[in-house]
């Protein structure tokens, strides 16, 4: 049996209408998942930790194991990296975060591998996170290449376009890729991004590249991180994978407490 014309019609501004409300209701959820994420997340048991005053440590899930903690150093002495540390402790806010924030703003730090798959998915929550918070929330990417020569390789590329100015765009990217970084692969990301690729491959092995990989290193070292993903959110450290929702409720939390003590002014 066929349909008549204004059956046929009548079908459109329906499904128009569906289309609508599903749109609405996504926004909905996006605009208000901060404010009831709280609510599916129980109290906090938070740990000092005395290796960093002020700080306090949250567990959290599984991370990526690595091989050798200094495999990103290997041309410099990988035991003594006093200087750093004396260097992070002087400035711990300028050290995780880049430098003081706004009191309304909840700063993260983020330490992540390009071979960890946990990573891979706690980069798109924090990615979506920060995009939700109209500025509210401010995060900082730190390179610490654990998993192998391939990681190295990535995270120095990583710095390398962040030099340029390029970091967000050529981290995503190397995020989501399933390729073996190879120079040829690294030049036409930054090519697709408006870097300069020439430049990237040179910058890679400087010694502004080395210097941010041991400042990474020597935060990883005073925070007792074993493995990413790990996070320092505000004032406290979160080491392994973690859902959004306990996130969220973290980030609602630090903001009630204030500015963390490194970065009170």
């Amino acid at each position: 049996m066929t349909q008549s014309v204004p059956e046929r019609r009548s079908r459109g501004p329906k499904r128009g209408r569906i289309f609508l409300a599903v749109v609405i209701l996504s926004g909905l959820v996006w605009w208000a998942w901060p404010r009831v994420a709280p609510l599916f997340v129980g109290a906090f048991d938070f740990e000092d930790i005395e290796t960093a005053p002020g700080f306090r440590r949250l567990a959290a899930g599984q991370v990526s194991g690595f091989p050798n903690p200094f495999i990103g150093l290997e041309t410099l002495d990988p035991v003594d990296l006093s200087a750093e540390e004396r260097s992070a402790r002087s400035d711990m806010c300028r050290a995780l975060f880049g430098g003081a924030v706004d009191a309304s703003v909840v700063p993260i730090a983020s330490f992540s591998d390009y071979n960890c798959p946990f990573c891979r998915v706690l980069t798109q929550e924090l990615a979506d996170i920060e995009a939700r918070s109209e500025g509210s929330v401010q995060i900082t990417w730190h390179e610490w290449p654990l998993l192998g020569p391939t990681s190295v390789f990535s995270a120095r590329a990583a710095i390398a376009a962040d030099m340029q100015g390029f970091y967000a765009a050529f981290h995503k990217r190397l995020m989501r890729g399933r390729f073996v970084p190879t120079e040829s692969y690294l030049s036409i990301i930054a090519e697709d991004i408006g870097a300069d690729p020439e430049r990237l491959l040179a910058d890679m092995n400087g010694s502004d590249v080395t210097a941010r990989l041991r400042n990474t290193e020597a935060l990883a070292r005073i925070f007792g991180f074993f493995g990413t993903p790990a996070l320092v959110v505000g004032r406290t450290v979160v080491i392994g994978s973690v859902s959004e929702a306990t996130l969220t409720a973290l980030i609602e939390e630090e903001r009630r407490n204030g500015p963390a003590p490194a970065c009170r002014t």
